[in-house]
């Protein structure tokens, strides 16, 4: 019954909303509307959850003392503390909550987004050296696409800014509209399955 139930629940909602897509009628819509109140009032439990993880998942990884076991202390004091502070000061502007966001997070992310961006490069760099001739096109509209976002590119030919823009709305787009077809057919199969019942790796794995 552990697994049947759940089964049941995902089954019939999945050919509920598949119906509320589909079917255009006052009932399907108010049950859609019933469902956003649910989600809703389920919201608070979900955010529980996710502290109960998170505190579980480092508290295991400092008494195991696995490597850059330091780093779950300012973890579990980051959360609650920034936690604390938006319960007792509110999170209105000019509060403490909105100082360690826009000092302490947005810097944070910056820094993260700037090292990203290295390692963008260095793959990028490992990905268009021309080893074959598939590479060899993906190097040289690589390069023509960057010459037509600066003013360099004007400069060596006028041509060259429209050139990569018809690289961009055409050949770019053709595979991006296959990679996207590609994965709507993907998420359509996987749907279908979990639908019917034959996916149930969501309950655990196994039948």
């Amino acid at each position: 019954m552990k697994k049947q139930i759940p089964l049941f629940i995902v089954i019939v909602l999945s050919f509920l909303f598949a119906a509320w897509a589909v079917v255009p009628h006052k009932i399907s819509e108010e049950f859609y509307q019933g469902y956003l109140v649910f989600v809703r009032a389920m919201s608070p439990f979900g955010v529980i959850l996710g502290i109960m993880s998170i505190t579980m998942v480092n508290t295991v990884r400092i008494k195991r003392k696995v490597p850059n076991w330091q780093y779950s202390y300012v973890t579990l004091i980051a959360v609650y503390a920034t936690a604390a502070i938006g319960f007792i000061w509110g999170t209105s502007e000019g509060s403490p909550y909105i100082w360690i966001f826009k000092n302490v997070q947005m810097p944070m992310s910056a820094t993260m987004f700037s090292l990203l961006a290295f390692y963008i490069s260095t793959a990028a760099y490992k990905a268009f050296r021309a080893r074959s001739a598939e590479a060899t096109v993906l190097l040289i509209a690589a390069i023509i696409v960057m010459l037509g976002q600066v003013p360099y590119g004007v400069m060596i030919s006028p041509k060259i800014p429209g050139f990569a823009q018809w690289i961009l709305d055409v050949p770019n787009l053709a595979s991006k509209r296959g990679f996207m077809l590609g994965v709507g057919l993907g998420m359509t199969a996987v749907s279908l399955k979990i639908m019917l019942g034959i996916e149930r790796a969501y309950l655990g794995g196994g039948d």
